[in-house]
């Protein structure tokens, strides 16, 4: 397993205004919503939502986030270490309506994210919505340009209006 700079997630979620995005349909389990990458490796940071059989968002906390370590595979994935909990980790998620949470992350608390889910034919769907450029989206990613020493240069935001086109916002730090 490779080290995660707790404080390099810190700088990205600060300067993100963050996203969601449509999820692959399953059958059940774990959908995922959105990710957070950055120019340093390819490793990403996942949010999922757990669903039950009935594509509802299953148990008090549905919505968590891992490490999606495509350095090592494809395949490999590890949990939040406690000490990126501040940078990744989630302030509060609570039920709105049977299919949908209301997630708040620790590092940006005044920026809800809105996870719907339902069934559809291929199975159970999740989005996750947030605020991109003054208009909401279903988000997919977090993109952080990296500085050579500690910081962030810019992180872009990228997700899709209801008729499908991209929305990409970029702030730059």
């Amino acid at each position: 397993m490779t080290m995660k700079p707790a404080f390099l997630g810190a700088c990205i979620l600060t300067c993100v205004s963050l996203l969601p995005s449509s999820a692959d349909a399953v059958a059940s389990g774990d959908l995922r919503l959105f990710s957070i990458s950055k120019s340093e490796n390819r490793n990403q940071v996942v949010y999922a939502v757990r669903v039950d059989e009935a594509c509802r968002p299953a148990g008090q906390s549905p919505v968590h986030a891992y490490w999606q370590n495509l350095e090592v595979g494809p395949n490999d994935q590890s949990p939040l270490l406690f000490i990126e909990q501040p940078a990744y980790g989630l302030a509060s998620q609570e039920a709105v309506g049977g299919d949908a949470v209301k997630v708040r992350l620790r590092a940006l608390p005044d920026r809800p994210i809105v996870v719907h889910t339902q069934h559809a034919d291929s199975g159970c769907t999740a989005t996750a919505t947030a605020t991109v450029s003054s208009r909401p989206v279903a988000l997919y990613n977090v993109y952080a340009r990296l500085r050579r020493i500690f910081g962030v240069e810019s992180v872009t935001i990228s997700g899709r209006e209801p008729g499908g086109a991209i929305v990409q916002e970029v702030v730059r730090k």
